[in-house]
């Protein structure tokens, strides 16, 4: 392995650096607030780069902070070349790049291109100009069927629920695989091609390093709009072929934004937020010419269980293996309940989570770091109705997503824990008051905290010679324990089970998620623990 560079910015020297990256995901509205609104902000986030810089991680991923009404928190965007007034300015944006790249870590940002908002100045035209117009032609606008064009044109749902279309005043329908509010791009349209383009252009030479592609299965949809024949649509995400899904065109579009990337230097890179029906159809959007890395939400969704995590390891890594792309690895982020509350919540949630980030960050690859995970945040589950905004809620009320966006705690006080500056009572979603222990303050400088064990890790990832990328090797292992080798000077053992286990000795202990008992030859795992060893002089 090589080992990440860290410098004030990358060089034209190939570090393959995306390989095996820890990228720290920042949910903008939630992780710090700089100017007193109660909201996190871009302000927020620079004055917090030497938290980030201490705890480890390689690069950060921004979520949406472009111009936007707000109806998905961002993902309706009404301006690709701005900032929303809520997280700052442009210039804010540049010099959060700029101090980022300063602290050694590279930027990666979101862009959206299955939808726009309804308020972009597209969609505006496209409602002003009419049936057939050539600004209708970005959009895909369709007559309805039924005698008066009274019904949708097809049965396609919305992710968030209900049909995925909606009419206008005068007789057409527009599609939206998500809110009324995220009207759906028509890629057939060479000029989305050219804007799309032009916006990469645009981030670049601004200086981020990468694009997070929100929807990268999506944008293309099957000639003529057919028909599913099913209902519940959204239970078929990536388990069903789907008309409006993973068609084959949208790979032109992928190589075409590899061709922008790699004009630039410093190793921009494409991550693709994808969902396929085979592992198959998911590796062929990090095929060679086409993007660099792919979530690996079947990892995230693997209860805590030996024998299933060593499926889907091994299943991850032989999907990206004939394609030469390293695995991502990721526990949580901000669509999903926290990965300690999926686990169990409370004691034996944490226990679980600590356990979970070590073998995780033992793994070859690369690995996602969500917010608020380094301090063993659980999802809030009270949030009272009326301050929950999450649109996805509205129509799913089980099943919102406010509960991991509630705003990181900094300082053991009381609410908003340092979030905002002095004197902010109210944040965009209320913060429990018993998070002070959790706090960055409270754990800075604690042994015992899962914060410090986070930093340890990353300390010890970045150099280790057999971590990061490459491969691994299992070894013979109890029934509910995992055992893995690499380059055969590095050991990762894992205990699933809520009992203590016996295993001989691997080597000299690295790093332990709970206490380790030795007994001569032997050491006893705790329940719900993974330990790092060294197997040799490196």
């Amino acid at each position: 392995m090589t080992d990440v560079v860290r410098e004030a910015r990358p060089t034209q020297a190939a570090t393959r650096w995306w390989r095996d990256a820890v990228i720290y995901q920042v949910y903008v509205r939630s992780f710090a607030d700089g100017n007193g609104d109660g909201v996190g902000d871009l302000l927020g986030v620079r004055s917090r780069l030497d938290y980030l810089a201490g705890l480890g991680v390689d690069a950060l991923w921004l979520t949406p902070f472009y111009t936007s009404p707000m109806a998905d928190f961002g993902y309706d965007v009404a301006d690709y070349r701005d900032v929303d007034p809520i997280f700052g300015t442009l210039a804010d944006a540049r010099a959060l790049i700029e101090d980022a790249h300063g602290h050694g870590m590279r930027v990666i940002i979101d862009v959206v291109p299955n939808h726009t908002s309804d308020r972009h100045a597209w969609f505006l035209a496209a409602v002003q100009a009419g049936p057939g117009t050539p600004e209708r032609a970005r959009y895909i606008f369709r007559p309805g069927r039924g005698e008066a064009g009274e019904l949708p044109p097809n049965d396609w749902e919305s992710v968030f629920g209900g049909p995925a279309w909606t009419r206008l005043p005068g007789g057409e329908w527009y599609l939206h695989l998500f809110a009324p509010e995220q009207p759906d791009l028509n890629w057939e349209n060479p000029e989305v091609h050219a804007e799309f383009e032009s916006v990469l252009r645009f981030w670049l030479d601004l200086g981020v390093d990468g694009f997070r592609i929100d929807v990268a299965h999506g944008m293309v949809k099957a000639a003529g709009l057919p028909d599913i024949g099913a209902t519940g649509q959204v239970t078929m995400l990536g388990t069903a072929v789907l008309p409006y899904f993973d068609q084959d065109g949208v790979h032109e579009i992928h190589r075409a934004w590899r061709r922008v990337l790699d004009s630039y230097d410093g190793e921009r890179i494409g991550v693709a937020e994808a969902w396929a029906p085979s592992q198959q159809r998911l590796a062929n959007y990090v095929r060679p010419d086409e993007l660099h890395q792919a979530f690996n939400f079947h990892f995230l969704q693997t209860p805590w269980d030996a024998a299933l995590l060593h499926a889907v390891i091994d299943e991850s890594l032989a999907t990206v293996g004939p394609v030469g792309a390293p695995p991502t690895w990721v526990l949580s982020n901000h669509d999903v309940k926290r990965h300690v509350t999926r686990y169990g919540d409370g004691e034996g949630g944490l226990r679980r989570a600590r356990a979970a980030a070590l073998l995780m960050l033992a793994l070859p690859g690369s690995a996602y770091i969500y917010q608020g995970e380094e301090l063993g945040l659980p999802e809030v589950l009270d949030l009272p109705a009326e301050v929950c905004q999450d649109p996805q809620r509205l129509r799913h009320p089980d099943d919102g997503r406010d509960g991991c966006r509630v705003p990181l705690p900094w300082a053991h006080s009381e609410p908003p824990f340092g979030f905002s500056p002095p004197g902010i009572q109210d944040t965009w979603l209320p913060m429990p008051a018993s998070w002070g222990p959790l706090s960055v303050e409270s754990q800075l400088g604690d042994p015992a905290s899962t914060l410090t064990l986070y930093q340890e890790a990353l300390r010890l990832r970045r150099a280790h010679p057999a971590l990061g990328d490459g491969a691994l090797s299992w070894q013979p292992s109890p029934e509910g324990t995992l055992v893995f080798t690499r380059d055969g000077v590095f050991a990762c053992t894992v205990n699933t089970t809520g009992e203590p286990v016996a295993l001989p000795r691997p080597g000299a202990l690295l790093l332990a998620s709970a206490p380790v008992t030795e007994d001569g030859d032997l050491v006893r795992l705790a329940p719900d623990s993974t330990a790092w060893w060294s197997l040799g002089d490196a």
